[in-house]
């Protein structure tokens, strides 16, 4: 009999804004999915690093960074980059190159149809993974079934109220083998996995983990306000605070306002920074996942906490006039536009 835990796809797993309105497509070209990295700091001016603003098109990241060091003529451990970015899109993305000691290339070797240098900026420090504000989104989306008076009340709520700040599928690899691979990784017997794949599964499974909690929340209608004992997290912030029940009045207004969140978990070693209903909440849904937090643990990971919720105060649409809807956003370093685009149709 299997003992796999009883993790949900997401595509199981309930939108907050109710069932999708009809279907549309995405990514029938590249142009329909275009993405602005928005860096979290100025470049130094100065510096042995180099910071790279590329624009690129249908382009793997990985392909591009191994360009980027042949022709710096520095090693691939050298070129760093803030985050992944898909191939299928138009993109802009930063690339940071530790330069020490040698002459710039000339960065026009590299330009072609799919490729194009916007920027060149010294830094003191290296890119590393996380270093953004955040991205902006333009999106397409095509064929659309679906009553437009609807999807425009649909998108108003989403504006009004925010978004369900979900790990979107491209956490869990393809038909979720990320995820799969977790038992093989948190086994006694911890076969060989090379590094890379090993962080792709913890971060599935941590992900996971996450989903699943909010998905509960989700259900029982506490996803974007306060439950007792609840951690909150800042709007735009790293920072938050435990709840406290003297300003359960205070705490209410300031969820509508969308000035806080509350938070999910982020598991590894330490206390939960819940208590009350939040922590029985949570350890209810995580009761069948020990191996999995257990193994996150051994990692040496520590409990950290997630916003359940991302505002989208500056969300835009229009219809084009060939039927087609437009949308522009931003989000967050680490939010997920398809957690958007699920709330509105099936794609």
């Amino acid at each position: 009999m299997s003992t796999d835990p009883p993790w949900q796809p997401l595509e199981k797993m309930p939108c907050a804004s109710g069932p999708t309105l009809g279907s549309g497509v995405i990514r029938a070209t590249p142009d329909d999915f275009q993405v602005d990295e928005i860096l979290g700091f100025e470049p130094d001016g100065e510096g042995e690093h180099l910071l790279l603003h590329i624009k690129k098109r249908q382009t793997n990241t990985h392909w591009l960074a191994g360009q980027l060091a042949r022709l710096a003529g520095i090693p691939g451990n050298d070129v760093s980059y803030a985050g992944m970015k898909d191939r299928h899109a138009v993109t802009t993305q930063w690339f940071s190159l530790r330069m020490a000691g040698r002459p710039e290339p000339d960065w026009g070797q590299l330009e072609s149809d799919l490729v194009e240098i916007l920027q060149v900026h010294r830094h003191r420090r290296k890119l590393r993974r996380g270093a953004l504000r955040g991205n902006r989104f333009q999106i397409r989306i095509r064929d659309l079934s679906v009553d437009r008076e609807e999807l425009v009340r649909r998108l108003t709520l989403l504006r009004e109220l925010g978004m369900p700040n979900y790990f979107g599928e491209q956490r869990f690899g393809h038909d979720y083998q990320n995820l799969a691979l977790a038992e093989q990784l948190f086994s006694r017997t911890k076969p060989h996995m090379k590094r890379q794949m090993r962080g792709l599964v913890i971060s599935a499974v941590r992900s996971q983990l996450f989903n699943q909690v909010l998905a509960e929340r989700i259900e029982q209608g506490s996803w974007n306000m306060p439950l007792r004992g609840d951690y909150f997290k800042l709007d735009g912030s790293r920072a938050g605070f435990a709840d406290e029940p003297e300003q359960s009045a205070d705490l209410s207004r300031r969820c509508q306002l969308q000035d806080i969140h509350p938070s999910g978990p982020m598991w590894g070693r330490g206390r939960p920074l819940v208590s009350s209903l939040a922590a029985e909440l949570e350890s209810k849904v995580l009761l069948d996942f020990e191996a999995w937090r257990h193994g996150l643990e051994y990692v040496g990971l520590e409990q950290e906490r997630r916003p359940l919720r991302i505002r989208l105060h500056d969300l835009a649409w229009y219809f084009s006039g060939d039927g087609c809807l437009e949308l522009s956003f931003f989000l967050p370093a680490g939010s997920f536009a398809t957690v958007l685009l699920r709330e509105l149709v099936d794609y």
